[in-house]
Protein backbone atom coordinates (compact mmCIF):
# COMPACT_ATOMS: atom_id res chain seq x y z
CA UNK A 1 0.00 0.00 0.00
CA UNK A 2 2.60 2.41 0.94
CA UNK A 3 4.01 1.85 -2.86
CA UNK A 4 0.76 2.85 -4.12
CA UNK A 5 0.65 5.77 -1.80
CA UNK A 6 3.88 7.11 -3.46
CA UNK A 7 2.47 6.63 -6.50
CA UNK A 8 -0.80 8.46 -6.36
CA UNK A 9 1.41 11.28 -4.26
CA UNK A 10 3.86 10.97 -7.50
CA UNK A 11 1.30 11.95 -10.08
CA UNK A 12 -0.97 14.05 -8.10
CA UNK A 13 0.68 17.33 -9.26
CA UNK A 14 0.10 16.62 -12.93
CA UNK A 15 -3.60 16.73 -12.53
CA UNK A 16 -3.87 19.56 -9.85
CA UNK A 17 -4.48 23.43 -10.60
CA UNK A 18 -1.70 24.51 -13.09
CA UNK A 19 -0.51 20.42 -14.11
CA UNK A 20 -1.12 19.50 -17.68
CA UNK A 21 -3.91 17.24 -16.47
CA UNK A 22 -5.39 19.42 -14.67
CA UNK A 23 -8.72 19.01 -16.38
CA UNK A 24 -8.88 15.29 -14.80
CA UNK A 25 -8.70 16.51 -11.27
CA UNK A 26 -12.14 15.37 -10.66
CA UNK A 27 -11.40 12.34 -11.46
CA UNK A 28 -8.15 11.55 -9.75
CA UNK A 29 -9.54 12.58 -6.85
CA UNK A 30 -12.50 10.16 -6.64
CA UNK A 31 -9.94 7.37 -7.55
CA UNK A 32 -7.73 8.36 -4.71
CA UNK A 33 -10.12 8.67 -2.36
CA UNK A 34 -12.04 5.30 -3.56
CA UNK A 35 -8.57 4.13 -2.82
CA UNK A 36 -7.35 5.88 0.88
CA UNK A 37 -9.26 8.20 3.42
CA UNK A 38 -9.00 12.06 2.68
CA UNK A 39 -6.17 13.87 4.49
CA UNK A 40 -9.07 16.87 3.79
CA UNK A 41 -9.87 18.77 7.04
CA UNK A 42 -12.50 21.54 7.35
CA UNK A 43 -10.98 24.55 6.95
CA UNK A 44 -14.15 26.79 8.92
CA UNK A 45 -17.22 26.64 11.44
CA UNK A 46 -18.33 23.54 13.78
CA UNK A 47 -18.50 20.38 12.52
CA UNK A 48 -17.90 16.62 13.81
CA UNK A 49 -14.77 15.19 12.87
CA UNK A 50 -14.78 11.65 12.48
CA UNK A 51 -12.42 8.77 10.96
CA UNK A 52 -14.92 7.47 8.17
CA UNK A 53 -16.47 9.29 5.35
CA UNK A 54 -18.94 9.19 2.69
CA UNK A 55 -17.52 7.04 0.46
CA UNK A 56 -16.89 4.76 4.05
CA UNK A 57 -20.34 4.83 4.93
CA UNK A 58 -21.34 4.09 1.38
CA UNK A 59 -19.06 0.78 1.12
CA UNK A 60 -20.75 0.00 4.40
CA UNK A 61 -24.25 0.14 2.85
CA UNK A 62 -22.94 -2.50 0.31
CA UNK A 63 -21.54 -4.47 2.73
CA UNK A 64 -24.67 -4.96 4.20
CA UNK A 65 -26.12 -5.49 0.55
CA UNK A 66 -24.18 -8.49 -0.06
CA UNK A 67 -26.23 -11.52 1.61
CA UNK A 68 -29.18 -10.42 -0.73
CA UNK A 69 -27.37 -10.02 -3.34
CA UNK A 70 -25.62 -14.13 -2.35
CA UNK A 71 -29.16 -15.13 -2.03
CA UNK A 72 -30.75 -13.93 -4.45
CA UNK A 73 -28.02 -14.77 -7.38
CA UNK A 74 -28.54 -18.38 -5.93
CA UNK A 75 -32.85 -17.78 -6.25
CA UNK A 76 -32.20 -17.28 -9.83
CA UNK A 77 -30.56 -20.64 -10.56
CA UNK A 78 -33.00 -22.04 -8.18
CA UNK A 79 -35.98 -20.86 -9.84
CA UNK A 80 -34.71 -22.08 -12.84
CA UNK A 81 -33.83 -25.44 -12.16
CA UNK A 82 -37.54 -25.62 -10.65
CA UNK A 83 -39.11 -24.55 -13.19
CA UNK A 84 -38.14 -26.66 -15.28
CA UNK A 85 -38.40 -29.70 -12.86
CA UNK A 86 -34.80 -30.56 -12.37
CA UNK A 87 -32.99 -30.54 -8.76
CA UNK A 88 -29.01 -28.85 -8.82
CA UNK A 89 -26.64 -28.05 -6.06
CA UNK A 90 -26.10 -24.66 -4.73
CA UNK A 91 -23.19 -24.45 -6.26
CA UNK A 92 -24.99 -25.03 -10.04
CA UNK A 93 -27.77 -22.83 -8.93
CA UNK A 94 -25.52 -20.23 -8.06
CA UNK A 95 -23.31 -20.04 -11.16
CA UNK A 96 -26.80 -19.77 -13.13
CA UNK A 97 -27.55 -16.90 -11.35
CA UNK A 98 -23.98 -15.19 -11.92
CA UNK A 99 -24.68 -15.36 -15.50
CA UNK A 100 -27.64 -13.24 -15.22
CA UNK A 101 -26.52 -10.78 -12.15
CA UNK A 102 -23.22 -9.45 -12.96
CA UNK A 103 -24.17 -8.16 -16.38
CA UNK A 104 -26.87 -5.98 -14.44
CA UNK A 105 -24.26 -5.07 -11.92
CA UNK A 106 -21.78 -4.27 -14.60
CA UNK A 107 -24.38 -2.16 -16.91
CA UNK A 108 -25.57 -0.29 -13.62
CA UNK A 109 -22.21 0.63 -12.68
CA UNK A 110 -20.71 1.25 -15.68
CA UNK A 111 -23.72 3.89 -16.88
CA UNK A 112 -24.04 5.64 -13.32
CA UNK A 113 -20.24 6.13 -12.71
CA UNK A 114 -19.61 7.33 -16.26
CA UNK A 115 -22.48 9.82 -15.96
CA UNK A 116 -21.30 10.88 -12.78
CA UNK A 117 -17.74 11.43 -14.12
CA UNK A 118 -19.19 13.07 -17.07
CA UNK A 119 -20.86 15.69 -15.30
CA UNK A 120 -18.82 15.86 -12.53
CA UNK A 121 -15.64 16.75 -15.18
CA UNK A 122 -18.36 19.12 -16.98
CA UNK A 123 -18.62 21.49 -13.49
CA UNK A 124 -15.37 20.87 -12.08
CA UNK A 125 -16.48 19.18 -9.03
CA UNK A 126 -15.73 16.18 -6.81
CA UNK A 127 -17.19 13.18 -7.82
CA UNK A 128 -20.22 12.23 -5.83
CA UNK A 129 -20.26 8.79 -3.66
CA UNK A 130 -23.99 8.32 -3.57
CA UNK A 131 -23.91 6.02 -6.78
CA UNK A 132 -21.34 3.08 -5.19
CA UNK A 133 -24.49 2.56 -3.45
CA UNK A 134 -27.75 2.73 -6.24
CA UNK A 135 -25.73 1.17 -8.48
CA UNK A 136 -25.61 -2.15 -6.35
CA UNK A 137 -28.91 -1.28 -5.09
CA UNK A 138 -30.58 -1.27 -9.07
CA UNK A 139 -30.14 -4.93 -10.46
CA UNK A 140 -31.30 -5.58 -6.74
CA UNK A 141 -35.01 -4.64 -7.16
CA UNK A 142 -35.52 -5.36 -10.91
CA UNK A 143 -36.56 -8.81 -12.18
CA UNK A 144 -33.71 -10.89 -13.70
CA UNK A 145 -34.71 -10.92 -16.61
CA UNK A 146 -34.99 -7.23 -17.27
CA UNK A 147 -32.94 -6.32 -20.58
CA UNK A 148 -29.48 -4.84 -20.11
CA UNK A 149 -30.27 -1.72 -22.04
CA UNK A 150 -33.22 -1.16 -20.04
CA UNK A 151 -31.14 -1.07 -17.17
CA UNK A 152 -28.57 1.09 -18.79
CA UNK A 153 -31.65 3.83 -19.99
CA UNK A 154 -33.07 3.63 -16.51
CA UNK A 155 -29.76 4.13 -14.76
CA UNK A 156 -28.88 7.00 -16.68
CA UNK A 157 -32.30 8.80 -16.03
CA UNK A 158 -31.75 8.10 -12.10
CA UNK A 159 -28.73 9.58 -12.00
CA UNK A 160 -29.53 12.34 -14.11
CA UNK A 161 -33.44 13.14 -13.37
CA UNK A 162 -32.97 12.02 -9.92
CA UNK A 163 -29.78 13.90 -8.40
CA UNK A 164 -27.82 15.94 -11.23
CA UNK A 165 -30.79 18.34 -11.26
CA UNK A 166 -30.94 18.82 -7.72
CA UNK A 167 -27.22 19.10 -7.36
CA UNK A 168 -25.88 16.30 -6.88
CA UNK A 169 -25.65 13.57 -3.73
CA UNK A 170 -26.88 14.90 -0.91
CA UNK A 171 -29.57 17.22 -2.72
CA UNK A 172 -31.49 14.86 -4.19
CA UNK A 173 -35.40 14.65 -3.01
CA UNK A 174 -36.13 11.07 -4.20
CA UNK A 175 -34.45 7.72 -4.50
CA UNK A 176 -32.45 7.52 -7.26
CA UNK A 177 -32.25 3.84 -7.18
CA UNK A 178 -36.50 3.91 -7.06
CA UNK A 179 -36.52 6.07 -9.44
CA UNK A 180 -34.51 4.00 -11.85
CA UNK A 181 -37.43 1.38 -10.87
CA UNK A 182 -40.30 3.67 -11.28
CA UNK A 183 -39.28 4.82 -14.58
CA UNK A 184 -38.81 1.02 -15.90
CA UNK A 185 -41.86 0.24 -14.33
CA UNK A 186 -43.94 2.86 -16.49
CA UNK A 187 -42.29 3.28 -19.50
CA UNK A 188 -41.87 -0.58 -19.77
CA UNK A 189 -44.84 -2.47 -17.86
CA UNK A 190 -44.35 -5.84 -19.90
CA UNK A 191 -40.66 -6.40 -18.81
CA UNK A 192 -41.67 -5.15 -14.79
CA UNK A 193 -44.77 -7.15 -13.92
CA UNK A 194 -46.59 -10.47 -15.12
CA UNK A 195 -45.86 -14.29 -14.72
CA UNK A 196 -43.46 -14.17 -17.26
CA UNK A 197 -40.72 -11.77 -15.98
CA UNK A 198 -39.49 -13.25 -12.47
CA UNK A 199 -37.46 -16.69 -13.73
CA UNK A 200 -34.77 -16.77 -16.30
CA UNK A 201 -35.95 -19.11 -19.04
CA UNK A 202 -38.81 -20.30 -17.24
CA UNK A 203 -40.54 -23.48 -18.83
CA UNK A 204 -43.93 -22.35 -20.39
CA UNK A 205 -46.02 -24.45 -18.15
CA UNK A 206 -44.55 -22.77 -15.01
CA UNK A 207 -46.92 -20.12 -13.77
CA UNK A 208 -43.69 -17.77 -12.27
CA UNK A 209 -46.43 -15.66 -11.01
CA UNK A 210 -44.99 -13.95 -7.53
CA UNK A 211 -47.51 -14.25 -4.63
CA UNK A 212 -48.52 -10.72 -4.85
CA UNK A 213 -49.26 -11.24 -8.63
CA UNK A 214 -51.54 -14.09 -7.89
CA UNK A 215 -53.44 -11.25 -5.40
CA UNK A 216 -53.60 -9.30 -7.64
CA UNK A 217 -55.86 -10.92 -9.76
CA UNK A 218 -57.44 -13.54 -7.39
CA UNK A 219 -61.09 -13.40 -7.18
CA UNK A 220 -61.29 -16.59 -4.80
CA UNK A 221 -58.94 -17.78 -1.97
CA UNK A 222 -55.05 -17.91 -3.13
CA UNK A 223 -52.94 -20.44 -1.72
CA UNK A 224 -49.96 -18.44 -0.20
CA UNK A 225 -46.50 -19.74 -0.11
CA UNK A 226 -45.50 -21.28 3.59
CA UNK A 227 -43.89 -18.81 6.25
CA UNK A 228 -40.62 -20.17 6.00
CA UNK A 229 -40.52 -20.34 2.29
CA UNK A 230 -41.74 -15.99 2.24
CA UNK A 231 -39.16 -15.33 5.14
CA UNK A 232 -36.14 -17.46 3.73
CA UNK A 233 -37.03 -16.54 -0.04
CA UNK A 234 -37.99 -19.57 -2.29
CA UNK A 235 -40.08 -17.61 -4.14
CA UNK A 236 -39.77 -15.84 -7.44
CA UNK A 237 -39.46 -12.16 -7.48
CA UNK A 238 -36.87 -9.21 -7.99
CA UNK A 239 -32.98 -10.23 -7.79
CA UNK A 240 -32.90 -9.21 -3.76
CA UNK A 241 -35.99 -8.78 -2.89
CA UNK A 242 -37.18 -12.21 -1.91
CA UNK A 243 -35.49 -13.67 1.23
CA UNK A 244 -36.73 -10.96 4.43
CA UNK A 245 -33.86 -13.18 6.58
CA UNK A 246 -30.66 -12.19 4.21
CA UNK A 247 -32.42 -8.39 4.53
CA UNK A 248 -32.70 -8.34 8.15
CA UNK A 249 -29.25 -9.54 8.07
CA UNK A 250 -27.86 -6.64 6.45
CA UNK A 251 -30.80 -4.25 8.57
CA UNK A 252 -28.39 -5.67 11.63
CA UNK A 253 -25.07 -4.95 9.99
CA UNK A 254 -27.18 -1.35 8.97
CA UNK A 255 -28.14 -0.71 12.97
CA UNK A 256 -24.89 -1.68 14.49
CA UNK A 257 -22.86 0.25 12.74
CA UNK A 258 -25.20 3.52 12.95
CA UNK A 259 -25.56 3.44 9.24
CA UNK A 260 -29.41 3.31 9.41
CA UNK A 261 -31.84 4.78 11.80
CA UNK A 262 -33.80 2.56 13.68
CA UNK A 263 -36.84 4.39 14.40
CA UNK A 264 -37.28 4.84 10.44
CA UNK A 265 -37.24 0.99 9.76
CA UNK A 266 -39.48 -0.12 12.71
CA UNK A 267 -42.19 2.67 12.23
CA UNK A 268 -42.17 1.03 8.40
CA UNK A 269 -42.79 -2.47 9.70
CA UNK A 270 -45.22 -1.16 12.07
CA UNK A 271 -47.53 1.21 9.73
CA UNK A 272 -47.26 -2.22 7.35
CA UNK A 273 -48.39 -4.56 10.03
CA UNK A 274 -51.13 -2.36 11.57
CA UNK A 275 -52.61 -1.69 8.11
CA UNK A 276 -52.59 -4.68 7.36
CA UNK A 277 -54.36 -5.63 10.80
CA UNK A 278 -57.28 -3.37 10.06
CA UNK A 279 -57.84 -4.69 6.91
CA UNK A 280 -58.01 -7.89 8.07
CA UNK A 281 -60.87 -7.12 10.19
CA UNK A 282 -62.74 -5.09 7.82
CA UNK A 283 -62.56 -7.73 4.83
CA UNK A 284 -63.82 -7.26 1.58
CA UNK A 285 -61.57 -8.80 -0.79
CA UNK A 286 -59.10 -11.42 -1.23
CA UNK A 287 -56.18 -9.38 0.18
CA UNK A 288 -58.24 -8.42 3.17
CA UNK A 289 -59.54 -11.80 3.78
CA UNK A 290 -56.94 -14.48 3.46
CA UNK A 291 -53.48 -12.66 3.65
CA UNK A 292 -52.81 -12.24 7.36
CA UNK A 293 -51.11 -8.47 8.39
CA UNK A 294 -47.30 -10.46 8.93
CA UNK A 295 -47.51 -11.69 5.88
CA UNK A 296 -47.51 -8.21 3.83
CA UNK A 297 -43.81 -7.72 6.08
CA UNK A 298 -42.43 -10.59 4.11
CA UNK A 299 -43.93 -10.37 0.62
CA UNK A 300 -42.71 -8.59 -2.13
CA UNK A 301 -39.97 -5.75 -1.57
CA UNK A 302 -41.86 -4.52 1.85
CA UNK A 303 -38.81 -5.28 3.65
CA UNK A 304 -35.80 -4.47 1.55
CA UNK A 305 -38.25 -0.82 0.89
CA UNK A 306 -37.66 -0.35 4.72
CA UNK A 307 -34.45 -1.55 4.98
CA UNK A 308 -32.37 -0.20 2.28
CA UNK A 309 -34.67 2.58 0.70
CA UNK A 310 -36.86 4.12 3.58
CA UNK A 311 -33.67 4.72 5.79
CA UNK A 312 -31.95 6.45 3.09
CA UNK A 313 -30.92 9.55 4.90
CA UNK A 314 -30.80 12.00 2.53
CA UNK A 315 -34.25 11.58 1.21
CA UNK A 316 -35.86 10.04 4.39
CA UNK A 317 -37.40 12.58 7.41
CA UNK A 318 -34.30 14.24 9.55
CA UNK A 319 -36.12 14.83 13.00
CA UNK A 320 -36.59 11.93 15.47
CA UNK A 321 -40.16 12.45 15.46
CA UNK A 322 -40.23 13.12 12.17
CA UNK A 323 -38.76 10.18 11.19
CA UNK A 324 -41.51 8.18 13.33
CA UNK A 325 -44.13 9.64 11.17
CA UNK A 326 -42.49 9.34 7.81
CA UNK A 327 -41.54 5.32 8.38
CA UNK A 328 -45.14 4.58 9.94
CA UNK A 329 -46.89 6.26 6.62
CA UNK A 330 -44.51 4.14 4.00
CA UNK A 331 -45.86 1.14 5.80
CA UNK A 332 -49.42 2.23 5.84
CA UNK A 333 -49.34 3.50 2.02
CA UNK A 334 -47.40 0.69 0.81
CA UNK A 335 -49.99 -2.18 2.02
CA UNK A 336 -52.75 0.34 1.51
CA UNK A 337 -51.56 0.83 -2.17
CA UNK A 338 -51.38 -3.03 -2.46
CA UNK A 339 -54.87 -4.17 -1.02
CA UNK A 340 -56.63 -1.69 -3.04
CA UNK A 341 -55.06 -0.47 -6.15
CA UNK A 342 -54.90 -3.76 -8.37
CA UNK A 343 -52.77 -2.01 -11.10
CA UNK A 344 -49.47 -2.24 -8.35
CA UNK A 345 -48.98 -5.14 -6.43
CA UNK A 346 -46.24 -4.22 -4.90
CA UNK A 347 -46.75 -1.33 -3.49
CA UNK A 348 -43.89 -0.15 -1.83
CA UNK A 349 -41.50 1.67 -4.53
CA UNK A 350 -44.48 4.51 -4.79
CA UNK A 351 -45.10 4.81 -1.01
CA UNK A 352 -41.50 5.64 -0.55
CA UNK A 353 -41.66 7.99 -3.67
CA UNK A 354 -44.52 9.56 -2.14
CA UNK A 355 -43.00 10.06 1.36
CA UNK A 356 -39.81 11.08 0.02
CA UNK A 357 -41.67 14.06 -1.49
CA UNK A 358 -43.70 14.50 1.71
CA UNK A 359 -40.31 14.16 4.08
CA UNK A 360 -39.24 17.70 4.27
CA UNK A 361 -42.63 18.85 4.95
CA UNK A 362 -43.12 16.25 7.80
CA UNK A 363 -39.81 18.16 9.17
CA UNK A 364 -41.04 21.39 9.07
CA UNK A 365 -44.43 21.08 10.91
CA UNK A 366 -41.95 18.92 13.44
CA UNK A 367 -39.96 22.05 13.93
CA UNK A 368 -42.72 24.29 13.76
CA UNK A 369 -44.53 22.22 16.76
CA UNK A 370 -41.16 22.31 18.93
CA UNK A 371 -40.80 25.91 18.36
CA UNK A 372 -44.42 26.69 19.33
CA UNK A 373 -44.19 24.29 22.74
CA UNK A 374 -40.92 26.48 23.51
CA UNK A 375 -42.59 29.48 22.99
CA UNK A 376 -45.18 28.78 25.33
CA UNK A 377 -43.04 27.39 27.94
CA UNK A 378 -40.79 31.13 27.50
CA UNK A 379 -43.98 32.45 28.20
CA UNK A 380 -45.20 30.64 31.33
CA UNK A 381 -41.57 30.88 32.73
CA UNK A 382 -41.46 34.65 31.86
CA UNK A 383 -45.20 34.85 33.58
Amino acid sequence: MKALRNYIDKIKPHVEKGGKFHYLHSTFEAFETFLFVPKTVTKKGSHIRDAIDLKRTMFMVVIALIPALLFGTWNVGYQHNLSIGESADIITNFMYGLWYVIPLIVVSYVVGLGTEFVFAQLRGHEVNEGFLVSGFLIPLIVPVTTPLWMVAIATFFAVVIGKEVFGGTGMNIMNPALIARAFLFFAYPSNMSGDKVWIAEKADAFSGATPLGQLMTATDKVDLPSVSDAFFGFLPGSVGETSTLAILIGAVILLYTGIANWRVMFSVFLGGYLMGFLFNQVGGNVYMNDVPAYYHLILGGFAFGAVFMATDPVTAAQTNTGKYIYGFLIGVMAVLIRVLNPAYPEGMMLAILLLNVFASLIDHYVVQANIKRRLKRAKQIAA
